[in-house]
């Protein structure tokens, strides 16, 4: 594939991934993260990056990763966006330990729910199934450096989403994680 093709495709995958995921965070009441998920992919860093290493069918971080070692494009963004458990690593106070995951806040980890979903759909395309997004968490579970109180609720929702669907897993977030309610329209939340 010549290079001018991988830039429009690697374009087209990034806008297609964060329509899905704009819709999904828009199901439940995220509207502003829902607009602004992922616009680093745009950057000259990662664009370039994913454009150069575009496949189709997976992230192009793996294929950077694999020819380099590492992927720049991957350390970037992980930097700047929340949703990404990796976001949530820092040292310990106490000497000793090192570093440590943190405990997301709930909203960035119901868009990395979403994310997770977007991602499934975008590289599965008609073959993807709700229960996608569950496999490829469970396949690296054991070494994901995530707060275990994170990664609880991750996996409770993406098993939801495998045995229930979309629809019941949106409206269970949005009214019991999210605790908002839509009222005649608008959205408003409830007081903890």
């Amino acid at each position: 594939m010549r290079i001018h093709e991988r830039f429009i495709n690697h374009f087209n995958t990034v806008r297609e991934h964060r329509r899905l995921v704009r819709e999904g965070c828009f199901a439940v009441g995220l509207y502003r993260q829902g607009l602004l998920h992922d616009l680093s992919k745009y950057s000259p860093v990662e664009f370039f990056v994913g454009a150069k290493y575009y496949q189709g069918y997976r992230s192009p971080n793996n294929a950077e990763r694999e020819a380099k070692g590492y992927s720049s494009a991957w350390l970037h963004h992980k930097g700047r966006n929340l949703h990404h458990y990796e976001y949530w690593v820092d040292y310990a106070a106490s000497e000793g330990i090192g570093v440590r995951p943190v405990k997301m806040p709930v909203k960035y980890m119901v868009e990395m729910f979403m994310d997770r979903v977007a991602a499934s759909k975008t590289y599965n395309g008609k073959e993807y199934t709700d229960d996608m997004p569950l496999a490829y968490f469970l396949k690296g579970k054991r070494i994901i450096v995530m707060h275990p109180e994170t990664k609880r609720q991750l996996e409770f929702l993406l098993r939801m989403l495998a045995k229930s669907g979309e629809e019941k897993t949106f409206t269970y977030i949005r009214e019991k994680v999210l605790k908002k309610k839509f009222l005649i329209g608008r959205l408003i939340h409830e007081k903890r």
